[in-house]
């Protein structure tokens, strides 16, 4: 059975209560899979803004699960989920999914088109921008994760390295207000790890990642939600949870 640790999430001493807007609340997030196994049970939690948070848990913990109903891929209507204070209702889908930007584990399941410029303009065309507008967007998306120069390559022909960078991309050319990224550093080299590190670290975003490599987790991320069972176990400090060695034993994880 999980241990539950509730603890306050970390603050800076610079932000007050009236200017931590909460990008995402989740209230009492229930979800069963098709055989009626819960996936989710109860989950509750915001993210405010400036605020970066790592999700981590074994698998089968319900973190994907959880992901995907920040822009509606599950749950639909019913999700108890806002985001900037939209609720999770048809007519807020388009924007929803434009302010959520969520990268995928595997970047092939984000590249479909034939090059890496009409990958990162996808988003821009869908929401109705000018050729002007895309091709801004597209180049500060490019430039923001150092893919500058790549426009015309293919993007099947990259690096599994090159390929995240393009795939954040495809979210970045849509300026959202929270990047959700499932397990970022999966599948790479030393040297790609490092510099996915380095970028995330870079951008101005409000990021939630869920994650199992712990010392990105560490260096990274100041507050950590931990998810077992579809439940949150422990919401707080990462430095203060991954210094619980119980608390990480009971629930399948391992201090960098």
């Amino acid at each position: 059975m999980p241990v539950f640790h509730h603890l306050t999430p970390p603050q800076s001493p610079s932000q007050t209560d009236n200017d931590r807007v909460p990008l995402v609340s989740v209230e009492d997030l229930a979800f069963n899979y098709h055989d009626g196994l819960p996936a989710l049970q109860g989950v509750s939690f915001t993210i405010s803004q400036g605020e970066k948070v790592a999700l981590v848990g074994p698998n089968g913990a319900g973190k994907s699960t959880l992901m995907l109903h920040l822009n509606g891929l599950l749950g639909g209507e019913e999700a108890p989920v806002r985001i900037s204070g939209l609720a999770m209702a048809r007519e807020n889908l388009p924007l929803i999914r434009a302010r959520v930007g969520l990268v995928f584990q595997n970047p092939d399941d984000q590249l479909f088109s034939p090059t890496v410029f009409d990958d990162v303009a996808f988003g821009p065309l869908y929401m109705g921008y000018d050729e002007v507008e895309v091709h801004r967007r597209v180049e500060q998306a490019l430039e923001q994760v150092g893919m500058t120069g790549f426009e015309s390559r293919l993007s099947h022909h990259l690096s599994v390295g090159q390929k995240k960078r393009v795939a954040i991309a495809t979210v970045l050319s849509m300026e959202p207000d929270i990047l959700v990224l499932d397990e970022p550093t999966s599948a790479l080299d030393p040297r790609g790890r490092r510099a996915l590190m380095d970028l995330l670290q870079a951008l101005p975003l409000t990021m939630l990642v869920s994650s199992h490599d712990m010392r990105l987790v560490r260096e990274l991320f100041p507050r950590m939600i931990i998810l077992d069972e579809g439940r949150i176990v422990a919401d707080g400090a990462t430095e203060v949870l991954l210094a619980d060695a119980a608390l990480l034993d009971a629930h399948g994880l391992e201090a960098p």
